[in-house]
């Protein structure tokens, strides 16, 4: 397996649950007293979908199965575990706050996948721009947090 399909597959899965967390997120929030906040989780969620596409698409290009689960330790360690909780209850800062933390652990695991040195130059690239979105993506649902 090159390295290009281990970070893939690895960042896909973070992708995936940065979808489906914040899909969820913007459904309990839709009702909360911040449905701005909804708006803005239905954003990220969309936004992720799409960067996993790509990711999928342009390992599917160079053909890798990109799209199959990622590592184990990639399963045991959820950024978004924390929602389960948070979206049983109607907490809107709770939710807001879960939201922070996949946003952290998404950041963290597109840094490691970025200091991998034997990535293709192209790859590396669609990791930079997705990461640098990421970070923007994390300090917005932080400002959230703040005004919550």
């Amino acid at each position: 397996m090159s390295a290009d399909e281990k970070v893939a597959k690895d960042i896909v899965e973070t992708l995936k649950d940065g979808r489906d967390g914040f899909a969820s997120a913007a459904e309990k929030l839709r009702d909360s007293d911040n449905p701005a906040a909804a708006s803005t989780m239905q954003r990220f969620s969309e936004q992720r979908a799409g960067f996993a596409r790509d990711i999928v698409a342009m390992g599917h290009d160079y053909g890798d199965d990109v799209d199959e689960s990622g590592s184990v330790a990639a399963k045991v360690h959820r950024g978004w575990l924390s929602l389960k909780d948070a979206v049983t209850s109607d907490d809107a800062a709770a939710v807001i706050g879960a939201a922070v933390s996949g946003e952290d652990h998404a950041v963290s695991e597109y840094e490691k996948a970025l200091q991998q040195s034997d990535l293709s130059e192209g790859f590396r690239a669609v990791l930079q721009q997705q990461h640098t979105a990421i970070v923007a993506a994390r300090d917005e649902v932080k400002a959230l947090q703040q005004t919550s």
